[in-house]
């Protein structure tokens, strides 16, 4: 169950992530020769019109090979001219080069085209993730309720006489639905707080003096934030939303999860999240499967995420990587002409060697929290 968790969560988002490639470059002109799910060798494969489509044995990742994308070498370049202002009657001194088809070639497309093309993987794992949020909060969307399961003794909110069961429903005006928003409103909060609760059915306000005091956020880092003494109930429902709330409720989401996915590399990268954190194939793994079993809307909340976090790693300017890619073609356009071949080249190669050390690192805690973490 747990492989096929994987590969079915890996498969929809390698696909729509190649879709977004195939579907710019053909609406731009570009042959298309293979779209293929998958690296290494080829499982399934069939040719429909100009391009292949397969399904390949290793299913990290995928591609889609166009035409010219490699560009094309000076011999077949000098080649390709000859053959076209040899006279008719000339006998051919080697064996004839296809000739170049620039209309249809990817290296011949303007730079803006090709940034297109390349930026659009990415857009479409974004996009994917912002309109499966917004399905969820339509057909149903399982919330944390904001009840309170605990008041701590001597604490503001014991002192203000709020009681286990309360339910908080809004936040100094701001209308509450779930405790992610009871707790994103408290902390920014500053000064007195006045909570709106239901208590045996009826409505009560309640006004509160928080203390400021030392937490820790997402990323372990301590943080000064308002505190009354207060901890959920842990009661989940599942709420449904009209079009127009779930739209906003969806976009809230989206954002937060792209700033949290954005912010966490910086964070990793300055030191702040230790590397020990950095997942791989396994953690996704047990993450669908566990996701999967909880139920339909965790495992496609889960696949939104996965989506956002796929989308932001393609875009880090890594070369191989599409990212990389955007970087070279961003710096033909303000030089005017291509970054020189060689440049590239090495810059992949060092872009690979990167990517296959944080492959190794990942693999590597994966197998110590699976195998080595547990008592």
């Amino acid at each position: 169950m747990i492989i096929v968790s994987f590969v079915v969560v890996l498969g929809i988002l390698i696909f729509v992530h190649e879709l977004g490639h195939f579907l710019v470059a053909k609406w731009l002109g570009v042959k298309v020769e293979k779209f293929s799910l998958g690296f290494g060798p080829k499982l399934f494969g069939r040719t429909i019109g100009e391009t292949e489509y397969l399904i390949s044995a290793f299913p990290l990742g995928g591609y889609v090979k166009m035409y010219g994308e490699g560009g094309f070498s000076e011999t077949e370049m000098v080649d390709s001219k000859q053959a076209e202002d040899a006279p008719a009657d000339a006998p051919a001194a080697q064996e004839p080069v296809e000739e170049i088809d620039e209309a249809r070639s990817f290296s011949h497309k303007p730079v803006w085209a090709r940034m297109a093309i390349v930026l659009a993987g990415p857009a479409f794992n974004m996009i994917f993730a912002w309109l499966l949020l917004i399905c969820l909060y339509l057909v149903g969307m399982p919330i944390m309720k904001a009840t309170i399961g605990e008041v701590f003794k001597d604490r503001p909110a014991a002192q203000a006489g709020m009681q286990k069961g309360d339910m908080i429903t809004a936040v100094n005006g701001y209308p509450v639905v779930q405790w992610e928003d009871f707790s994103s409103r408290m902390a920014k909060v500053d000064g007195d707080v006045t909570l709106t609760v239901t208590r045996d059915g009826k409505p009560l306000t309640i006004t509160i003096t928080p203390q400021v005091g030392d937490s820790k956020n997402l990323f372990g880092e301590t943080i000064k934030k308002p505190i009354i003494g207060v901890s959920p109930s842990y009661e989940f429902a599942t709420e449904r939303f009209g079009l127009i709330e779930a739209v906003k409720m969806g976009n809230a989401k989206a954002v937060e999860v792209t700033h949290l996915t954005a912010l966490s590399m910086v964070k990793l990268f300055q030191g702040v999240v230790p590397l020990k954190t950095v997942g791989g194939p396994l953690m996704i793994a047990d993450m669908a499967d566990k996701a999967a079993k909880t139920g339909g809307a965790t495992f496609f909340m889960l696949l939104a995420v996965v989506s956002i976090n796929l989308g932001i790693l393609n875009l880090l300017p890594i070369p191989i990587l599409d990212g990389g890619h955007l970087m070279f073609y961003t710096i033909e356009a303000v030089i005017r002409k291509p970054v020189p071949q060689k440049v590239r080249e090495y810059a992949q190669q060092a872009g690979m060697l990167l990517l296959i050390c944080l492959m190794v690192l990942a693999f590597y805690n994966d197998i110590v929290r699976y195998f080595f973490s547990k008592g």
